[in-house]
């Protein structure tokens, strides 16, 4: 027991080691990089929680990460310059009166997304399997509608511009490994098997004694809770945001890392997001004219999308469940090494 606390601890400091050299000594590019996947981190583990995890099929992220973004920047943009960018109609009062540092708007952010989830999980979990799909992509597009037509507190579809740029690698890569921590020992805790328990079968889990409203409504502000800081990460970190940012978009690309991940599995998503954020500007030069064999290709925009589509459907084709499965990469090692030891 001792020595795998020793080990946990050491992985975190040597993390946090890296993040803090990261953030003093890479270029510019490289950090918007690490800052890109640090968010998305953030967004596939809360996501994976109650959509792998308790097997709930769930397509409102891009609802909360929204909450979470417009929060934010109402709360860190100087009140001189909402009245300055608000051009279609007066800021309402109460946004003239949001004033916060980073740290305290990036919670306000996450604490009204978990308000939120709170009073939707009320008729949302009155369903089940593709009607709660339905039911939560509908609330995507109420958040984005409102955001677009409700000028005086959101600045309707100009957004809001001049945000604060806070978020830094530091404060991303920090986030998203509290994130995963959070979300491991939540997994490994007794309400984490619950969860699961809710997953496989959640008729049996009910007759088993487990309140499996009060399990899913947990798992479902949990994930609302580190979407809606996600959603503040990356406001600060744009510097911009409008409506079309939040899009079902949002949604499809964190389901695509989840799945690509494993369903139910945190380093799976986190790994997943590393090759899917990655993979999208490690393939740029696809795009650009390129020279092979002496001949020019000339620039062929979107290339890189095309085959980093065929690398999808090739990876999953033989990984049918996921890199990882419902499984975390150390009980994969562990594994490996008992058959080793049998053998």
């Amino acid at each position: 027991m001792m020595k795998n606390a020793i080990v946990k601890l050491l992985l975190i400091l040597l993390t946090l080691g890296f993040i803090a050299w990261a953030n003093q000594t890479l270029d510019s590019y490289t950090l918007s990089i690490l800052n890109n996947i640090g968010i998305f981190a953030i967004l596939a583990l809360s996501y994976n929680l109650i959509n792998g995890v308790t097997g709930q099929f769930s397509l409102e992220p891009n609802g909360f990460v929204a909450i979470g973004a417009y929060f934010t920047a109402l709360f860190l943009i100087p009140s001189s310059d909402k009245i300055d960018m608000f051009a279609l109609v007066d800021p309402a009062p109460i946004v003239l009166q949001m004033q916060a540092t980073f740290l305290p708007a990036i919670l306000i952010g996450g604490i009204a997304a978990t308000i939120i989830a709170l009073l939707l999980s009320f008729p949302v979990f009155r369903v089940r399997g593709d009607y709660l799909a339905i039911v939560t992509l509908g609330f995507g597009f109420i958040i984005r509608i409102f955001a677009l037509n409700s000028p005086a507190y959101t600045n309707g579809a100009m957004g809001l511009n001049d945000i604060p740029e806070v978020a830094n690698f530091m404060w991303i890569g920090t986030i998203a490994l509290i994130t995963l921590i959070v979300m491991l020992h939540i997994v490994y805790s007794k309400y984490g098997r619950a969860m699961k328990a809710v997953r496989d079968d959640e008729d049996a889990a009910t007759a088993m004694g487990i309140n499996t409203f009060r399990i899913k409504t947990v798992a479902f502000m949990t994930s609302a809770f580190f979407e809606g800081i996600g959603g503040g990460l990356l406001a600060s970190f744009l510097t911009t945001i409008t409506p079309d940012q939040f899009s079902f978009l949002l949604t499809f690309q964190l389901l695509i890392i989840i799945v690509l991940g494993g369903l139910g599995s945190m380093t799976g998503a986190l790994l997943a997001t590393i090759l899917v954020m990655g993979s999208m500007e490690w393939l740029r030069f696809l795009d650009d004219d390129m020279v092979i064999f002496g001949m020019h290709t000339g620039a062929h925009p979107g290339m890189r999308m095309v085959v980093f589509a065929i690398l999808l459907i090739v990876m999953m084709l033989f990984a049918r469940k996921g890199l990882f499965g419902d499984r975390e990469i150390h009980e994969i090692i562990r594994d490996k090494f008992k058959k080793k030891g049998k053998a």
